[in-house]
């Protein structure tokens, strides 16, 4: 490699295998390459029956994971898809996430509300377990 500068041509320095961000002089980030699980492993067979391993191809919200996250092959991933959507119509897998309900939130009335005049029911007392020995003990006294 040479960079002209002032009409000389000089050799740049030699920075390492990787190429260099010219800006930060960082290594450029190469991601991997994500191998398909079903190419690599010729004997495993996609099946709306298996909805465990189809589950691992779905996200949080309960959406079919994308190829570029999941790493499968434009041939598996279509054959992954109508699987999943296979699975939905047999009810072996949602089609929607679970809800999770936040607790209600209790507010409690404030001293000048006109329901503040209403007494509130006494808390219930709460029972503690005693020994024969504790109640001997309280029979004497």
């Amino acid at each position: 490699m040479t960079r002209e500068t002032s009409g000389s041509a000089t050799a740049s320095r030699d920075r390492g295998p990787r190429p260099r961000n010219l800006r930060t002089g960082r290594p450029r980030y190469i991601p991997k390459r994500k191998v398909c699980f079903f190419c690599a492993n010729k004997n495993e067979v996609i099946d709306y029956k298996n909805p465990d391993k189809l589950r691992a191809y779905l996200s949080d919200r309960a959406k079919i994971d994308p190829r570029r996250r999941t790493g499968t092959c434009a041939k598996h991933q279509r054959a992954l898809a109508t699987a999943i959507k296979r699975a939905r119509q047999l009810a072996l897998l949602p089609f929607v996430p679970e809800h999770v309900y936040p607790a209600p939130l209790v507010i409690a009335p404030s001293a000048s509300s006109s329901s503040a005049s209403v007494p509130s029911p006494a808390p219930a007392p709460v029972a503690t377990p005693q020994t024969t020995d504790n109640l001997k003990d309280t029979n004497r006294a």
